[in-house]
């Protein structure tokens, strides 16, 4: 049995890779070591506890600490590291930037560290990969035509982004020097089950149950290319096992929505489910607000290389996925209730008020 560390997989993105690779791969084994921030919910896998002791261990850790991480690299000699520990919203890193650096860019050179001196010392071995999970944000702002590639330039326009197009350069830099066996990819906007109600899908679907004000940046027009969170999975899994190092990997759904538009089709769904039509639509509850600052304009991801070379295309239609995570919210109030209480409750306070917070995306 094989064993995988993946960091921050008690998080939105985390949790799902860590499910479907459980699923994919009888025979493979995960340890999760996850600090359990604000987005960090262990209630995410608690039904894999059961499991724990054959194919599923999580450990509570910061990547930042380096002599646990050591300790925890010696004791599991995983043959593969997946890097998800991240801080991710945009609006925070506006409101508190250092956090992001700390964990993103020091924590990643910490885990590059820990990770360089295990592969070193087992003799480094050909099969070992160190997955780094980065974003589309790092190239910036697309204008209306246009995609990324792998070789668009970066440009972050926020804490945020640069913080993550820093630490895409210090894994690249650890393949450079030292021939560390890392892979780069660069997603685009994420949704699905798990996801944490501070981003644009699950934020506007939880308000328009509760009949909340929708809160739109600008006049809306933003656009996103929208990943499923089981292809993101599907995507990463198939670069894990046959990705070349050194190389970074586009992955894209597909799926450019204007952020209106995504807000209005989720208001039809919603509607329809909660029985809601005539003046009780929810569309009414449509606000355009202040624009974020350094809003990027859109995002558009060619995926063609890891299609090409890795055999990998998105199998989720928007709308058919979208429908899967209005179902997946509707069904777990239970989860709802308990990711958006406490912290999450006053950071919402101070930043947004009585609007119900604004969405990342």
């Amino acid at each position: 049995m094989q064993t995988i560390l993946v960091t921050g997989g008690a998080g939105f993105i985390g949790s799902n890779f860590i499910r479907h690779i459980l699923a994919i791969r009888p025979e493979w084994r995960v340890v999760n070591l996850d600090a359990l921030t604000y987005a960090g919910n262990a209630a995410n896998l608690a039904d894999l506890e059961a499991d724990r002791q054959k194919r599923y261990r999580f450990v509570h850790g910061d990547i930042n600490d380096s002599e646990r991480v050591g300790r925890l690299l010696a004791e599991e000699q995983p043959v593969g590291v997946v890097h998800f520990a991240a801080e991710s919203h945009v609006d925070r890193s506006i409101h508190g930037p250092l956090a992001f650096v700390q964990t993103n860019v020091t924590g990643t050179a910490r885990l590059l560290m820990a990770c360089q001196q295990m592969w070193e010392e087992a003799g480094r071995p050909a099969a070992f990969r160190f997955l780094h999970v980065s974003t589309d944000e790092v190239y910036g702002s697309l204008g209306p035509t246009g995609h990324f590639t792998e070789e668009t330039a970066y440009d972050p326009s926020s804490p945020y982004s640069a913080s993550k197009a820093a630490s895409d350069h210090l894994v690249r830099a650890w393949h450079r020097t030292y021939g560390f066996p890392a892979i780069v990819t660069n997603c685009s906007n994420n949704y699905g089950p798990y996801q944490f109600p501070e981003k644009l899908i699950p934020l506007m679907i939880l308000n328009i149950i509760e009949e909340k004000e929708l809160p739109v940046y600008g006049d809306g027009r933003n656009v996103r290319d929208w990943l499923y969170v089981i292809d993101h999975c599907e995507a990463l899994a198939t670069v894990l096992e046959k990705g070349c190092p050194g190389e970074t990997y586009n992955i894209g759904g597909g799926a450019e929505r204007a952020n209106i538009d995504v807000v209005q089709q989720l208001c039809a769904l919603l509607d329809e489910c909660l029985g809601r039509s005539g003046a009780s639509r929810s569309e009414r509850l449509i606000r355009f607000v202040t624009d974020r600052p350094g809003h990027d304009r859109r995002y558009a991801i060619d995926a063609g290389k890891i299609g090409r070379e890795l055999g990998w295309r998105p199998r989720f239609q928007f709308e058919t996925a979208l429908a899967e995570t209005v179902a997946w919210y509707l069904a777990h109030r239970q989860w709802i209730d308990f990711v958006r209480s406490g912290e999450y409750l006053r950071w919402i306070d101070t930043h947004y008020g009585a609007t119900g917070g604004t969405a990342k995306r």
